[in-house]
């Protein structure tokens, strides 16, 4: 064969070989968004956030009261929905380790969402029987606003947790996540769905190996899939603080 064909047979190999994402500088360290000094790696910290050292809950009230101190960020009660109130690590992750702590509120509402896209829901259920996805553990559904303005309406029933590992409002939870970010060819084309490898609520395992084929949540515009983007953990739908998050790059 001619050398030039050669070149052009080996520019052909390479132009079918998946864009996966090339070997990170930092995968295997940790990355703290949330430590004990506070808030490292988070973008930006709105005004209905408060920085403390601990919470607690309120006696007959869907509110918490901050302790003084430091390492801990929370939405001591509900806030207006938007992006303000809610946290984006400054930098953005593909295949990864999520490991933090949080503490819900009375009849609370929250989330930890991968790339700002998939989401496990953080609930007050730890009394859920047999939880649903829209319970504390559950890979969120996907869901459409109603024609009347009021209210979801939910087109899919999303990936409940295994079992309910929540604990009660009030107390301290540790979750940790192990999350695959979708693949796309040279041409941008997704290959790969994203994929929550495990997800384990307080020590329980409650997913694994469980594909998303598109972003949870809002189906009707949702954002579009990439191979890397910022964590959100999610304060504007009620009560809720977070500590000690920290995010392990990976290649997977």
């Amino acid at each position: 064969m001619k050398p030039r064909n050669c070149f052009v047979l080996s520019l052909l190999i390479l132009s079918v070989i998946p864009a996966y994402p090339v070997k990170s500088e930092e995968a295997g360290q940790w990355i703290e968004l949330v430590g004990d000094k506070g808030p490292k790696g988070i973008a930006a910290i709105g005004e209905n956030v408060t920085s403390c050292g601990d919470v607690q809950l309120i006696p007959n009230s869907q509110k918490l009261t901050a302790l003084p101190g430091e390492g801990v960020l929370a939405a001591l009660s509900k806030s207006p929905f938007g992006e303000g109130n809610n946290l984006l690590s400054k930098q953005k992750f593909g295949d990864c380790k999520v490991q933090l702590e949080f503490l819900i509120g009375n009849g609370s509402n929250s989330g930890v969402k991968l790339q700002g896209r998939y989401e496990i829901q953080l609930y007050d259920s730890h009394d859920k029987e047999k939880p649903t996805a829209k319970e504390c553990g559950g890979i969120y559904p996907h869901w459409l606003f109603r024609e009347d303005g009021k209210g979801l309406n939910y087109i899919d029933e999303g990936v409940p947790p295994r079992e309910n590992a929540a604990k009660p409002a009030g107390e301290w939870q540790t979750l940790e996540i192990v999350f695959q970010a979708p693949r796309f060819d040279s041409a941008g084309k997704k290959i790969k769905n994203a994929e929550f490898i495990s997800v384990i609520l307080n020590g329980q395992t409650i997913h694994q190996n469980v594909e998303v084929d598109s972003p949870t949540g809002n189906a009707s515009t949702p954002l579009p899939e990439v191979a890397k983007a910022e964590l959100m953990l999610q304060l504007d739908h009620g009560a809720v603080a977070f500590r000690n998050v920290r995010v392990m790059p990976m290649d997977l």
